[in-house]
């Protein structure tokens, strides 16, 4: 089964990574850095911006246009508003080594 993680123990794991190249670093610290990192990735994807995370992938807006669906109870023909969402695609050397590559 796959384990979910909580903010806290990401915020934990960070911590422990970074702690011999900065052992003076609080959970407050990278809670804050964190926090403002995906921040920061929303208000660029608000104002239409792509953004690269080098090594893990691009965070990207995507748009799409009103357009006419049905109802699948009636059949009756509806519309479907525009929309706008965010698109992730996985860096090649992560998805390789995701694969085992």
């Amino acid at each position: 089964m796959t384990k979910r993680l909580t903010k806290q123990e990401l915020i934990d794991e960070v911590k422990t990574q970074i702690a011999d190249k900065r052992p003076d670093i609080t959970k407050a610290d990278v809670e804050a850095l964190s926090d403002a990192l995906w921040e920061t990735i929303r208000n660029e994807l608000s104002n239409g911006n792509v953004v690269p995370i080098p090594g893990f992938g691009i965070f990207e807006l995507k748009e799409s246009a009103e357009r006419t669906g049905r109802n699948p109870q009636s059949g009756e023909p509806i519309t479907i508003a525009a929309s706008k969402s965010v698109r992730f695609k996985l860096a090649a050397p992560f998805k390789a080594q995701l694969n085992g590559g």
